[in-house]
């Protein structure tokens, strides 16, 4: 988020586009991955760096119901 506490676009974009990068949902976007997978994250400890701060924002905002927003932005090659 940016200081005027509006989503940051590049961001945002960056956010739907983001692949996870190893394990059994390895290739797939963070937004598909299913709420239970980051239950089990917030549990568990999510990976250190920028995987993990991502991980904990999508959880957030698939409790909150908004994942098709995000899901919108994937760039289609």
């Amino acid at each position: 988020m940016n200081a005027g506490n509006k989503p940051d676009a590049k961001h945002l974009i960056e956010l739907a586009n983001y692949k996870m990068p190893f394990g059994k949902y390895k290739d797939q976007y963070l937004v598909n991955l299913p709420e239970a997978y980051y239950a089990w994250f917030q549990q568990k400890g999510f990976p250190e760096g920028k995987l993990g701060r991502l991980m904990k924002e999508m959880h957030e905002i698939k409790m909150n119901g908004l994942e098709d927003l995000l899901r919108k932005l994937i760039e289609k090659k």
